[in-house]
């Protein structure tokens, strides 16, 4: 009997993939690309596959003999940037059960700065075309909550789109909010749906192409709008709090969520907290309007405090600009370059210690062959 990879020469080497010649891996996202990245591991014996999702130390595979429970040994976990995450392409070996033996490389990915010591940048996604940036109008909408999940999207090499949901128990009219919240926010791309009725999921869907991901906050009915774009309950949902519409998480693991006719979703827990690392080229595109006025600034070392000939200042002054904006972009700057500083020295420190405990073993060495007499 053979085994379920034993044939793989007959699925991968070709440049002339189309989505359905790879049973269920060319609708979820397979292409030649990565046929082709997959050559060496082909080779090798092992079955192509996408990650569904991770839960300490295995994960949800797609293959092309279907979804697999698969273990992820820890020299694949301790892979820098997160090691596996939903939307990962995966090389998989079979053996008494499933195994990953290696990442195939990110086109895109949705970074935020970690928590721990470490320093390195957490990976939330991996392969993802177009980020839904949710926001609720059944409550107030928060311009800074909104911009961060802007950055972290457009520095990942993805396209935002924000969706403000529960449109058909709005607190006031949606067109409104978002002609409003458009307004705010220069070149990003607004619309308001309602899962209940349908109103703008097909302006929604029209958006959406490939590898699709819902961010924000709980209770904002996330899930709930990834039941009315896949057209099934998938996602299981929950009511939320009326005093702070607040939700509790239904969704506690991101999963990867396969789309009639191509394309997937990816639903995510609500994140409670954004941080930004080294994401200056995103912050850059969210804060567009800004950087415009800078570069006509007098002096190319302006603060945009008082400086005489400040541009930016000058387009507050005159209300072409919310003062509240530019204090939003400069404290995401400073944070998204302390981060990538932090994580810079603890590099530096963590290659001196190795140097200095390398140098005291070869100090021994010297000195136990010096008292031996040894040359």
């Amino acid at each position: 009997m053979s085994s379920p990879h034993s044939d793989n020469s007959s699925i991968l080497g070709s440049s002339s993939l189309d989505s359905s010649s790879l049973g269920p891996l060319g609708p979820i996202g397979w292409d030649a690309i990565l046929d082709e990245q997959f050559t060496a591991h082909a080779a090798a014996g092992l079955m192509p596959g996408r990650v569904s999702r991770v839960d300490r130390g295995r994960c949800d595979v797609h293959t092309t003999v279907g979804v697999l429970h698969a273990t992820v040994p820890a020299n694949v976990l301790d892979l820098p940037e997160s090691g596996v995450v939903t939307g990962d392409w995966v090389a998989i070996e079979f053996g008494a059960t499933a195994t990953v033996r290696a990442v195939l490389p990110r086109r895109t990915a949705l970074y935020r700065a970690s928590a721990d010591r470490t320093s390195r940048r957490q990976a939330l996604v991996a392969n993802v075309d177009t980020v839904i940036v949710a926001a609720a109008l059944t409550g107030a909408l928060r311009p800074s909550k909104i911009e961060r999940y802007l950055a972290l999207a457009w520095d990942g090499g993805t396209t935002p789109v924000v969706v403000l949901t529960k449109s058909d128990i709005a607190d006031g009219h949606p067109e409104s909010a978002v002609a409003d919240l458009a307004a705010a926010m220069p070149g990003a791309d607004v619309l308001a749906v309602s899962a209940y009725t349908g109103d703008g999921l097909d302006e929604l869907r029209e958006r959406l192409g490939g590898s699709t991901v819902i961010l924000g906050p709980s209770g904002v009915g996330k899930s709930t709008l990834v039941n009315a774009l896949v057209g099934e309950q998938r996602m299981d949902t929950g009511a939320v709090r009326a005093g702070d519409d607040k939700g509790r998480h239904t969704t506690v693991t991101r999963e990867l969520i396969p789309i009639d006719g191509g394309g997937v979703l990816i639903d995510t827990p609500g994140l409670r907290g954004i941080g930004l690392h080294d994401a200056d080229d995103g912050i850059g595109q969210v804060y567009a309007d800004i950087e415009a006025l800078a570069a006509q600034c007098r002096f190319d070392d302006c603060e945009h405090h008082s400086e005489p000939g400040c541009a930016v200042q000058e387009a507050i002054a005159n209300g072409t600009v919310d003062a509240g904006r530019l204090g939003r972009y400069e404290k995401m700057l400073r944070e998204s370059r302390w981060a990538a500083a932090r994580g810079n020295a603890r590099e530096e420190r963590r290659q001196r210690e190795t140097w200095k405990a390398i140098t005291r073993q070869q100090r021994g060495a010297y000195r136990f062959r010096e008292n031996n007499g040894l040359r």
